[in-house]
Parts: structure tokens; sequence; C-alpha cells
């Protein structure tokens, strides 16, 4: 069991770093239409997999509560919107495509403020993942081997663009090939990190593990409302981020389904 949770959470890692990896291989940035294709088929994977693989779980373990088998789900959610909501606040970060950095003054560089941006981003992913596979650990959660992989071959194929989208801008900033590879990997290293303290936590804490499904959840529809679907939206009026999103989202579904 501790070989497959140890190659589940690296899954998405490994799909951040091979994402990256494409700047040593192509010479121009990405253009502007992939961008926002690439970044709608991303916020579609995270919303599947935040109902399928997060909330309804959520909502299946607490059926003892009846009617009221929802509030779990409700409290933890809003506990990840609101954590989240603390980070954007508090981490000085720039998204990209942006020339105002959010968050408190910092005299950080550009490219550590794009890093830290995506790395806010991962850390949600990086939690369901590990709250995912401590359901599953758990042995009664209802969560299945097959569903945690599902979930974390979702995320790791949406995290293959991530990568590619902060690495390439990056070279085209003037950083060398091999440090924009670097920084574009180091954004994804939050997400096995999240993962291993969050099954830490739900190991301790295994009855409140409704409300760590559903705070990985909000956290990470947070991420897709705030960042995702505003970025995949910007320039010219084009629905390739929305059939993208459309994409995502049931590539995820099918995922979770087929596989959970």
């Amino acid at each position: 069991m501790q070989v497959q949770v140890f190659q589940g959470i690296l899954i998405p890692f490994l799909g951040t770093a091979l994402g990256s990896a494409c700047v040593l291989f192509m010479k121009n940035k990405l253009n502007l239409l992939v961008q926002r294709a690439l970044t709608g088929f991303a916020a579609g994977v995270m919303i599947a997999a935040s109902i399928w693989s997060l909330l309804i779980p959520a909502m299946e373990q607490s059926a003892a509560m009846g009617k009221w088998a929802f509030v779990p789900a409700m409290v933890g959610f809003w506990i990840g919107i609101l954590f989240l909501l603390f980070l954007d606040r508090t981490v000085p970060h720039l998204h990209m495509n942006s020339s105002k950095a959010e968050g408190p003054q910092s005299s950080l560089q550009k490219q550590a403020l794009l890093v830290l941006a995506v790395t806010l981003h991962n850390l949600p992913e990086g939690m369901a993942v590990g709250v995912v596979y401590a359901g599953w650990m758990s042995g009664d959660a209802g969560i299945t081997a097959m569903g945690a992989l599902a979930l974390s071959l979702g995320i790791a194929i949406q995290n293959f663009p991530e990568g590619a989208i902060i690495s390439m801008p990056l070279r085209a900033e003037g950083v060398s090939k091999g440090k924009a590879f670097l920084y574009g990997t180091i954004s994804g290293a939050v997400e096995p990190v999240g993962a291993v303290l969050t099954i830490l936590a739900a190991g301790i804490m295994v009855p409140l593990l409704p409300y760590l499904l559903s705070f990985a959840a909000g956290a990470m529809v947070y991420v897709v409302v705030e960042e995702l679907i505003p970025e995949m939206s910007e320039g010219t009026h084009s629905n390739l981020g929305t059939v993208l999103f459309a994409a995502g989202f049931t590539i995820m579904m099918a995922l979770d389904v087929a596989l959970g």
C-alpha cells in the first residue's frame, strides 16, 4: 500500500516536470490561444475532480446524517475557499500575462512571483491527492485505489500544460532554458509535499475526512474561478477555452467513473 501511495502522490509532480521540460525543446513561447486552451482544459479537470473525487465522496461518507449529509461538505468547502483567499491576500504573486502583482508589496523578481502564483495554484491539487489517498488508506471511506489513481492521473494530465505555461514564458523573459525548467518543476514540488502533510493530518483525524475532502474541493474551485477562468477568457473573444474546459471536465469525469 505504501508503494502505491508514494507513486500516486508523485504522478502529478511528474506531469508538471514533463510539461516544464517543453522549454528544453521548443524555441518560441506558447501562442496566447494555446495558453488559453490549455488553461481551459486544466480548469475543466479541476472542477470535475472537485465534484466526483472530493465532494461526492465527502457526502457519501456523511450518509448517516441523512438529509444533513451535505453539511460537512459545505463547511469544508467554505473553509477551503477562505484558506485560499487568505493565501491570495498574504503571499505576493504574479499571474500569467498580468503586469501587476497581487498580495503584499514585495521586492521579489518577476520570475519568483510567477512561480509563487503557480505554487499557490498547485497546493490544493496536492492536498486533494493526499486526502483521497488518505481516504483509501483508512479502508472505510468508500474510496478505492483505482479511484485515487484516477485523481492522480487527471491532475497529472492537467499539470503537463501547466508546466509548459510557466516555463515557456520565463524563457521568453530571458531566463535560461535550464532555469526555466527548474522554476517550472519547483512550482509543482509543493504538490507531493501538500499530499504528504494532508495524509498525515487525515491519518490522525479520520472522522474529519469528509471535511478534508471538501476543503480540497473548495481550494481547487477557488483557483479555477479566481485564476484559470479569467486567464482562459482574456484577449480577443474565443470559445476555444470553453470547449477545452468541457473536454477536461469530461475526461476527468470519465477517468473517475471508469477507474473508481
